[in-house]
């Protein structure tokens, strides 16, 4: 069941039984800004940790072990041109503890987060304020530490070096929050609560019309239309875009940005998972099997798909020195599969895969919103689990190698030691 509560805000109610736990999961959606990103993301803290009935981080982990340890928790992403904003909370199904106030309870605790942070006169809480900005500058700043982090952002910034929306981290950067205030940063609160998209999902043992009465009586209001593209869209550039950074690391990192013109709407889109599958997305593909374990020059060596932005990329941790060799070796698998060299063996098998992941993924509560939340925003995207399987069924070996002919190198992202190899 999916009803609109307000202007631009939707409930969708997914009854199972499949869980003993109920999920209440909220989704607000802005257009991608970058100068936005991060005060977002400090809006995160602030609300997961505090508000103004518990204005102590002991006093909120209170009221959530009160409601027989439910969890709680906000984080932000990106997703093509949408940033978003996530409210995830789950909870005990009162029928396993003869408590049927659970469910309105938790609700009561998901609107007390929303509605009431722990501001005053528009401004929030001082003290937490100044805690939780120090707190995430600081963890902006050790991004770098997690050098595989580091030369994942590095290619990205690479690939996208001409959209400033685009090429920073969905987290934003350091330098946006020095000087954001407490009041500042209540109006990007306000902002998100009257202007984005609000998507609402239940997924649980429920009754649809019991959870439907309870978020109708949340004080959500109309918002502005906004007709916000999803897809990013880049197009293909003749020359490759190059970057070496060096620091002091043991295990270097070349990482490479490809253009694929696969989008999510798109008819290919399985297909392309198969094709990830056979590059570089499991254990029994090229990259893995040629690169790290019959070469045995890559430490790791994976590739993954963004269908939201049309992009590939390579990662790989490998010895400095063998650089030149790793690259050659990776354009070599691509020129592989784009002459279709695929054994029926490796179709089959990837096909396996992915047909497990997607069996998996209707047993994971998230997962299962997930899919929801997509069916609504790109809609001709919908489809059951016997037409995943039909379509994931009919890729063939000449799909694979046709969607292979497309995809484009565009940016070489390498992480390497402080000395040359020279």
């Amino acid at each position: 069941m999916s009803i609109e509560l307000k202007k631009g805000v939707r409930l969708t109610v997914l009854p199972t039984k499949k869980f003993k736990t109920i999920r209440f999961f909220v989704r607000f959606t802005a257009p991608l800004q970058a100068e936005m990103t991060a005060k977002r993301t400090l809006l995160t803290s602030l609300l997961e940790t505090t508000s103004l009935a518990y204005p102590t981080q002991t006093a909120f982990s209170s009221q959530l072990a009160e409601l027989y340890g439910a969890s709680f928790g906000m984080n932000v992403n990106k997703r093509g041109n949408l940033h978003q904003i996530n409210a995830a909370m789950s909870f005990v199904n009162g029928k396993y503890v003869s408590d049927e106030a659970v469910l309105p309870q938790a609700a009561a605790f998901l609107a007390e987060v929303l509605f009431h942070p722990n501001a005053h006169e528009e401004q929030f809480e001082e003290k937490n304020f100044t805690i939780e900005k120090h707190n995430l500058i600081a963890y902006m700043n050790s991004v770098a530490e997690d050098k595989q982090a580091l030369a994942s952002l590095g290619l990205q910034e690479l690939y996208f070096e001409n959209d400033q929306n685009q090429k920073y981290p969905s987290f934003g950067r350091p330098q946006d929050l020095e000087a954001v205030t407490a009041k500042e940063l209540y109006q990007t609160y306000r902002s998100m609560m009257d202007n984005d998209q609000i998507d609402l999902f239940v997924i649980g043992d429920v009754v649809e019309a019991e959870v439907a009465e309870i978020f109708q009586n949340m004080a959500f209001t109309d918002r502005p239309d906004q007709a916000i593209p999803v897809f990013y869209q880049q197009a293909a550039e003749n020359i490759i875009r190059e970057k070496i950074l060096r620091e002091p690391i043991i295990q270097a990192k070349l990482n490479l940005g490809y253009h694929t013109g696969v989008y999510y709407d798109q008819a290919e889109r399985i297909a392309f998972m198969v094709f990830n599958g056979l590059f570089g997305g499991f254990p029994h593909s090229k990259l893995f099997m040629n690169v790290r374990e019959k070469e045995s020059l890559a430490y790791y060596a994976s590739s993954s798909i963004d269908t939201f932005r049309g992009y590939l990329s390579v990662q790989t941790g490998i010895d400095g020195k063998n650089r030149d060799k790793v690259f050659k070796l990776i354009e070599q698998q691509l020129q592989s599969l784009q002459r279709g060299e695929v054994t029926a063996e490796e179709l089959a098998q990837t096909k396996a895969m992915l047909k497990n992941q997607y069996l998996l993924s209707l047993d994971n509560p998230q997962a299962l919103i997930e899919t929801a939340y997509l069916n609504q925003w790109v809609p001709n995207t919908k489809m059951t689990e016997d037409e995943f399987m039909q379509k994931l069924a009919q890729v063939t070996v000449a799909d694979v190698q046709a969607l292979a002919k497309n995809v484009s190198l565009q940016a070489v992202f390498f992480l390497d030691k402080e000395t040359t190899h020279e």
